[in-house]
């Protein structure tokens, strides 16, 4: 009897979950160990997707805000270099980039996330009747490029050196905004800007395709910085841009992938 007692009793144990704390299953759920401000600082050009990544990553990780400051990549080498907090540094060429790397203020070594190319910009209706960059020298033409230190600039003149075309501009931006900017509101004629500039545009200009043995691939660098507060929020907005939902925005923008 003692031992049908035992057997019962253990048969009982079993059937109400009788086992040891140690080893009962648990399921804990997942934490997001991204969290807080995360600056970003990013070549113009990429203004309105890296808007887009911002808003998807922020939903991806709720306890992050990303912060950016949009401007011509020279333009944020030099605020890096002096010691802005920035914790993402997303250069539009590799020489900007190197700069940074070479003062010794990037954490980990850039990687390409993505490649663009030129096309000029003229105003909706092309009303100059623009078809190639030999026609940005038609007289009574008014053409605005990017400075010279400026990505944009640089990709230009290359662009232009390969057609054997030079060209005189009526001013050089620091950035491609500001020249899509004045040739959407009639200053200019034309300029060259990227791809991803005339499509993020809208229909306040359009684009004039330039032939691919004149045209220049533009690389897309990123890297954390150590000036920043947030490396580790950084490096997580790299990892979103480099994933397949971040590359499949950045296409969504005329992006390529590098």
């Amino acid at each position: 009897m003692k031992r049908v007692l035992t057997v019962l009793t253990a048969m009982l144990l079993t059937a109400c979950g009788g086992s040891s704390p140690s080893t009962a299953s648990t399921s804990t759920p997942s934490s997001d160990n991204v969290a807080g401000t995360i600056n970003v600082f990013a070549a113009a050009s990429l203004t309105a997707a890296f808007k887009d990544e911002g808003m998807a990553f922020q939903a991806k990780h709720p306890k992050a805000n990303v912060v950016f400051n949009f401007a011509g990549s020279a333009s944020l080498v030099t605020s890096i270099n002096n010691g802005a907090p920035a914790d993402v540094f997303a250069s539009a060429d590799l020489p900007n980039m190197q700069k940074v790397v070479a003062a010794g203020n990037t954490v980990r070594q850039p990687v390409n996330f993505a490649s663009n190319e030129l096309q000029i910009v003229v105003p909706a209706g092309n009303p100059k009747g623009i078809k190639g960059l030999a026609d940005l020298v038609s007289p009574g033409t008014v053409v605005i490029l990017c400075a010279p230190a400026v990505p944009c600039g640089n990709y230009a003149n290359q662009a232009l050196a390969k057609a054997g075309v030079k060209v005189t501009p009526e001013s050089q931006e620091q950035d491609v905004n500001a020249v899509v900017s004045k040739v959407s509101l009639g200053e200019a004629d034309a300029g060259i800007v990227y791809v991803t500039d005339v499509k993020a545009a809208g229909a306040k200009v359009q684009g004039v395709p330039i032939p691919d043995a004149q045209n220049v691939a533009a690389l897309y660098p990123i890297a954390t910085v150590k000036g920043g507060f947030n490396q580790e929020g950084g490096q997580a907005f790299i990892d979103f841009l480099l994933s397949a939902p971040g590359q499949s925005k950045l296409a969504n923008y005329g992006f390529k992938k590098p």
